[in-house]
């Protein structure tokens, strides 16, 4: 009985392992059950048996995925009051992991659609979280809170940090210096006529 446990914890390990692996190369939107099959060892029915539907294989994936990650903390973050500074920590701290991740992170954001809605739901509140959290301390009427919120909910963006250093070639350190000298510059609202 406990080898027959055991056999079926492989099998199910080497279904995340595999379903990672081609999360990671092809992306969530061209990885297939057969071919998560053919790359476990096992058969469709198999995968099935162990993951009855895509948000549990997903699920599963995402959690084998992030344990192998240095995660962002942004409770460090949130611990420093001056807004630049903070800015500063939490983007080189998200930088670090998107640079750490860019092959899996690439296939995600591309393949956001087919995403399950929960899991795209996640991600989104993600973002929100961190953008909110290094906005938060700083100051300003309405408006110029509303902008300097979207200037630092682009410099959050995986999208960002990658035009910047994958495409533009800049260092992680150079990026966060161009995203924190960007929201540091919104403009004070002008007053309405």
């Amino acid at each position: 009985m406990h080898r027959r446990a055991e056999q079926v914890d492989k099998t199910r390990q080497r279904i995340v392992e595999a379903t990672v692996e081609l999360h990671g190369s092809a992306g969530p939107a061209a990885t297939t059950i057969a071919a998560i099959a053919d790359l476990a060892g096992v058969t469709r029915l198999t995968v099935y048996r162990h993951f009855p539907d895509e948000a549990a294989l997903f699920d599963a994936c995402s959690t084998h995925w992030l344990s192998r990650q240095q995660l962002p903390d942004p409770g460090t973050w949130s611990q420093i009051g001056d807004p630049a500074a903070r800015l500063r920590a939490g983007l080189a701290d998200l930088y670090r992991f998107y640079r750490a991740g860019a092959g899996m992170l690439t296939h995600i954001y591309r393949d956001f659609a087919a995403l399950p809605e929960a899991y795209q739901q996640r991600l989104r509140d993600q973002d929100t979280h961190l953008r909110d959290l290094l906005a938060a301390p700083f100051g300003g009427d309405g408006d110029q809170q509303r902008h300097r919120r979207a200037v630092i909910g682009h410099a959050t963006s995986f999208w960002t940090w990658r035009s910047l250093c994958l495409d533009q070639g800049l260092t992680d350190t150079e990026a966060v210096g161009a995203m924190t000298s960007m929201v540091l510059a919104v403009p004070q609202a002008e007053p309405a006529q």
